[in-house]
C-alpha cells in the first residue's frame, strides 16, 4: 500500500494534465451552482453582480472563451519553448523538472478553467428551453468577470516566473533542493554489506525492461516469513534491468541447499519494485547528481565553452556531496524472525565518482573548475570526519584531479594554485593509504 501511494504520488506530480482537469471539473460545478443563486434586484449583491442585458452577457462569454484559447495556446507554445532550450542548452533530464513544476501547472489550470467556466455558460446565458430570453444568471457571468482577471493576474506571473525558471542558476537550485529533499526521505542504510547470495539461490526474474525506480522490501517481507527465506535484491533504484534477467535471489534462512519456489515471491514483486521507462527521483538521489553533471559536460563542450556555469553545478554538487558525506548509505534490510529482505545502494564511492569523474576529464584544462573539485572534496572531507575509509576514497580523487590538471593545465603559473590547494588537503591525511597500495 505504501508503495503504491509513492507512486501514484510521484505520478500525479509529474503529471500536467491532472491540475487541469480538476480544474475543469471544479469550474463546472462552480458555474452550476452559483447559477442556481438568484439575486434580487433590491439587494446588496445586485450592485456587484453584471448590469448588462442577456446579450451582453453572451458577448462577453464568447469574448472570454475565444482569448482563453488564444492565452492557453501561447502558454503553451512558451511552455514548449522552455523545455526546448533546457534540453538543448543544458540537459534532457532536466525536462522531468520542467513538468513537475507546480507553478507552471497551477496557472496552465487557471487559464483551461476559465474556458471551460465561460464556455458551459453559454449554454444557459440568454437561452431557456431552445428560445432567446433576458433572464440569466447575473451571479455566474460575475464569476466570469472575476476569472478573467485572475487569469490577467496569472498571466503576467507566469511570464516572471518563465523568465526565472529558464535561468541556470535557477535551474540548479531547483535540482540541489529537490535533490536533498530525497535524500531526506530516503531510508539510510542500515547494513555495511548486505549477505551474498549462495549458489543455489533461486533467481526472480524480471518481468518487463526499464529502469528500477523504487524497491519496496517491506512489501516483500510478509513472503519471506511465511517460507522463511531470505531475499537479496539484485539491483537499486537507478539500474537499468532487461526483461527474463534476475532483480532478486532467494534462499532459504536456515541454509538448506534445496531450492524454494519463486512463485509466492514473484506475486509480491510488483508490489516490492517498481520498473518504468524512465529514472525518477522518488528513490534516486544519483539522478539529481546526474542533472548537474550533465550541465557542466555540457558547459565544457567546445559548441558551448562556459566553464564558469560548470563551476557553477560543482558548487551545487558540494552542497549534495557533503550531505551525503555526513549520512550512513549503504544496502537497506528489513528483517522479521529468521527472515530478511536486503536492497543494495549506492555508496558514498559512488556519489564520489559520478560528482567528479566526468566533469574532471572534460574540464582538467581549467584550472579554476579543477579547483571548485577540490573545493567540493575539502567539503566532504570537514564533513566525514574520522571516517578514514570515506576521508581514503575523498584523497584518491583529490590525487586524480592533480594528476589529471598537470597533464592538461600547460603554465606553470595557472597549474599552482591548483598544486597548492591539492597538496594542502593531501596533509590533512597523509596516513591515508595511497591509490594501488
Amino acid at each position: 500500500m505504501r508503495a503504491r501511494r509513492a507512486a501514484l504520488r510521484e505520478y500525479f506530480t509529474g503529471a500536467m494534465w491532472i491540475l487541469p482537469t480538476l480544474s475543469v471539473l471544479l469550474s463546472l460545478i462552480l458555474g452550476s451552482a452559483l447559477s442556481q443563486v438568484e439575486i434580487s434586484p433590491g439587494s446588496k449583491l445586485h450592485i456587484l453582480t453584471f448590469q448588462g442585458t442577456a446579450d451582453d452577457a453572451r458577448t462577453l462569454l464568447i469574448a472570454v472563451t475565444t482569448t482563453m484559447v488564444t492565452v492557453i495556446a501561447v502558454v503553451l507554445g512558451l511552455t514548449v519553448v522552455a523545455f526546448q532550450l533546457s534540453s538543448t542548452q543544458y540537459s534532457p533530464r532536466l525536462l522531468r523538472n520542467f513538468l513537475r513544476d507546480r507553478p507552471n501547472q497551477v496557472v496552465l489550470s487557471m487559464f483551461v478553467a476559465t474556458f471551460a467556466y465561460s464556455a458551459a455558460g453559454l449554454y444557459t446565458v440568454g437561452v431557456s428551453g431552445g428560445t432567446r430570453t433576458q433572464d440569466y444568471p447575473r451571479l455566474a457571468v460575475s464569476g466570469a468577470l472575476l476569472l478573467t482577471f485572475a487569469s490577467l493576474g496569472a498571466l503576467v506571473y507566469f511570464t516572471n516566473h518563465l523568465a526565472h525558471s529558464l535561468q541556470i542558476d535557477e535551474i540548479m537550485r531547483v535540482v540541489e533542493r529537490r535533490t536533498l529533499a530525497v535524500i531526506g526521505e530516503t531510508v539510510p542504510g542500515n547494513d555495511a554489506e548486505a549477505e551474498s547470495w549462495p549458489p543455489w539461490a533461486a533467481p526472480l526474474l524480471a518481468e518487463r525492461s526499464g529502469y528500477v525506480q523504487a524497491v519496496h522490501p517491506e512489501a516483500m517481507l510478509p513472503a519471506a516469513v511465511a517460507h522463511a527465506a531470505q531475499v537479496r535484491f539484485a539491483v537499486r533504484p537507478a539500474i537499468h534491468v532487461v526483461t527474463g534477467t534476475p532483480i532478486a535471489w532467494v534462499w532459504r534462512a536456515s541454509g538448506d541447499a534445496e531450492r524454494l519456489a519463486i512463485e509466492p515471491f514473484r506475486d509480491v514483486s510488483g508490489a516490492a519494485i517498481k520498473i518504468g521507462f524512465e529514472r525518477t527521483t522518488e528513490q534516486d538521489a544519483a539522478l539529481g547528481l546526474r542533472q548537474l553533471v550533465d550541465v557542466a559536460s555540457k558547459a565544457l563542450s567546445p559548441a558551448v565553452n562556459d566553464p564558469y556555469t560548470a563551476v557553477q553545478a560543482v558548487h551545487h554538487l558540494s552542497v549534495l556531496m557533503s550531505e551525503l558525506a555526513g549520512r550512513r548509505l549503504g544496502a537497506y534490510t528489513v528483517r522479521e524472525g529468521g527472515a530478511s529482505v536486503s536492497v543494495p545502494a549506492h555508496t558514498f564511492d559512488d556519489f564520489l565518482v559520478l560528482s567528479c569523474a566526468q566533469i574532471r576529464r572534460y574540464g582538467s584544462s581549467e584550472p579554476l573548475l579543477d579547483l571548485a573539485l577540490l573545493q567540493l572534496l575539502s567539503a566532504c572531507l570537514v564533513t566525514v570526519g574520522s571516517d578514514t575509509e570515506r576521508a581514503a576514497a575523498i584523497h584518491d580523487q583529490v590525487r586524480l584531479v592533480l594528476t589529471a590538471a598537470e597533464r592538461s593545465v600547460t603554465l606553470p603559473e595557472d597549474l599552482a594554485p591548483v598544486r597548492t590547494a591539492a597538496e594542502s588537503l593531501l596533509a590533512q591525511g597523509s596516513d591515508m593509504p595511497r591509490m594501488g597500495h
